[in-house]
C-alpha cells in the first residue's frame, strides 16, 4: 500500500531496514500484544533486525499489517486473512480489488441495517400510520383514536408496546380492514356464544379464547398469562367493561372466565398469572 510505505520513516531506535515492534504498533494503531501474537501465528512477521539482534518491520510488513487491518475490519477471521494474503496467486493490486468488493458489499449491508433502525425508530415514534378520520373509517365510528394515546401512556414502557408500535407501523390500510374485520367477526361470535350459554372451559370457549390470543397476537406475542391479565382488565376498567356489556350483557364477565378457564387448561394459574 503506498500509504502505508509514505509513512513508513524508521527513527533513531529502529534499525535501517526497518520498525520496531512499539513503533509499528504506534503507526497501524494496534497494541504491541496483538502484533506480538500475529507473529506467533504466522500472521505478519517482522523480517529484519536491528545491530542489536531486535526483529524489525519493514516497509513490506508494514503494508501486510495494514492489509489484515483492512480485512479485520471486514469482520474475516486471522485464519482466513492469513490465508488471502499468502495466496501466490494474488497480489497488492488484487487485495485492493478484493478489499474494495468487500468494503461496497459491506456498505450496502450497513445501509441496510441502517434502513431497518430507521422504520423501527419510524414505528416507535408514529406506531399506527392511520389518520384519526381512517382509523374511525376502518373501525367503525365507536372508535376512538385518543385510544391509541391512552394505550401508550399505560403500556408505552413494555416491550409489548415496543412490539406493537413496529408491527403496527408495517400493516397497510388494507392490513387494518382485515384486523378490523377479523375483530368484527371475533366480536360477533363472542356474543352469539355468551347468548347461547356456551360455558367456558368447553372446547367451543376455549377455540375463541385462542382466536382472541391469535388476534392479540397480531400486535404483539400474547401468552395465556397476559390473556389472564387483560380478562381481569375487561372486568376492572370501566371502558372495557362497558365496551364488552355494550356489546352483550354480561360479556365482560363471561369473557373473563372463558380466558381463565382456557389459560388454566394450558398450564397457567389465572389467580397467580402475571404478565409475562
Amino acid at each position: 500500500m503506498t500509504s502505508a510505505a509514505a509513512r513508513f520513516e524508521p527513527g533513531p531506535d529502529d534499525g535501517a531496514d526497518g520498525l520496531t515492534v512499539g513503533r509499528a504498533a504506534g503507526l497501524v494503531g494496534v497494541s504491541i500484544r496483538t502484533l506480538h501474537h500475529w507473529d506467533a501465528i504466522g500472521l505478519v512477521r517482522p523480517g529484519g533486525r536491528t545491530w542489536a539482534g531486535y526483529r524489525v518491520y519493514s516497509a513490506e510488513d508494514v503494508a501486510r499489517l495494514h492489509r489484515v487491518l483492512v480485512y479485520r475490519e471486514l469482520g474475516l477471521p486471522l485464519a482466513q486473512i492469513g490465508r488471502i494474503l499468502d495466496d501466490p496467486g494474488t497480489g497488492a493490486k488484487d487485495h485492493l480489488r478484493r478489499q474494495r468488493g468487500e468494503l461496497v458489499e459491506r456498505i450496502e449491508r450497513l445501509q441496510r441495517m441502517v434502513g431497518a433502525v430507521d422504520r423501527m425508530l419510524e414505528a416507535s415514534q408514529t406506531g399506527m400510520r392511520l389518520s384519526p378520520e381512517r382509523q374511525v373509517e376502518i373501525f367503525g365510528d365507536d372508535w376512538r383514536p385518543e385510544w391509541v394515546d391512552e394505550a401508550e401512556q399505560r403500556w408505552g414502557r413494555t416491550d409489548q408496546w415496543a412490539q406493537y408500535s413496529e408491527r403496527a407501523a408495517g400493516l397497510s390500510p388494507a392490513d387494518w380492514e382485515r384486523v378490523a374485520a377479523e375483530t368484527d367477526a371475533l366480536h360477533a361470535d363472542l356474543v352469539a356464544a355468551r347468548r347461547s350459554g356456551v360455558a367456558p372451559g368447553s372446547a367451543e370457549a376455549n377455540a375463541l379464547a385462542e382466536r382472541h390470543r391469535t388476534l392479540m397476537s397480531t400486535y404483539f406475542d400474547c401468552t395465556h398469562a397476559m390473556q389472564v391479565c387483560m380478562g381481569r382488565m375487561f372486568v376492572e376498567d370501566p371502558g372495557f367493561a362497558a365496551h364488552y356489556d355494550g356489546l352483550a350483557a354480561g360479556l365482560a364477565q363471561w369473557l373473563r372466565q372463558v380466558l381463565f378457564a382456557n389459560a388454566a387448561a394450558n398450564g397457567v394459574d389465572p389467580e397467580t398469572a402475571t404478565w409475562e
